[in-house]
């Protein structure tokens, strides 16, 4: 299995940041934090980050600008994203955070257990996510592990064996005064 990801918290109030960190701590996952959108995406890009909890307005690079950039590179677009928002419900924003691929949109104040509930979600399907993907490569890898297919046939060559797209088909005993097979008939 890869090793344990991080979760990048992002919000440029330092009182925000301690907040989320208290809420997530019961779930017992690693938390890394950053006040900026540049420290997000420096951190990001280095790698080992399993979920981004992102506040929406940031001063410089905002919270959708880091996830358009992550959107777009390889190697970080399928990293769940939670964006936090204090403004209010915005149709615009909302819109764009889901075309985005945001996972979810949540509104501060935020409650702590529908946080934890959420990240422990995201989180603990992207490490499946990960997991199912290194194993993978493993297989593609090692020749020695990977399953042979049988040879296939070519139209019109004869079969080598029975048809096992067809179930075998079991005779049924002959009762007396009855033709074998004649009960599948109604007894005719």
């Amino acid at each position: 299995m890869p090793t344990q990801a991080s979760i990048l918290i992002v919000d440029d109030h330092e009182d925000t940041l301690y907040a989320l960190e208290c809420a997530l701590a019961p779930l017992g996952y690693p938390v890394r934090s950053a006040t900026s959108g540049d420290a997000a995406l420096k951190d990001v890009l280095r790698g080992s980050i399993g979920l981004l909890v992102l506040d929406v307005r940031m001063p410089g690079v905002s919270g959708v600008d880091v996830v358009r950039y992550l959107r777009r590179l390889e190697q970080t677009q399928h990293i769940p994203v939670l964006l936090l928002t204090g403004f209010g419900a915005d149709a615009a924003l909302t819109a764009d955070a889901y075309e985005l691929g945001v996972a979810d949109l949540v509104l501060k104040p935020i409650d702590p257990l529908a946080l934890r509930t959420k990240v422990r979600y995201l989180y603990e399907a992207h490490q499946r996510t990960r997991a199912l993907e290194a194993e993978l490569r493993e297989l593609r890898a090692d020749p020695e592990t990977r399953p042979t297919a049988p040879p296939r046939r070519r139209r019109g060559q004869p079969a080598t064996g029975p048809d096992t797209r067809v179930p075998v088909q079991r005779e049924s005993p002959a009762r007396p005064g009855r033709a074998a097979g004649s009960e599948a008939l109604g007894g005719v």
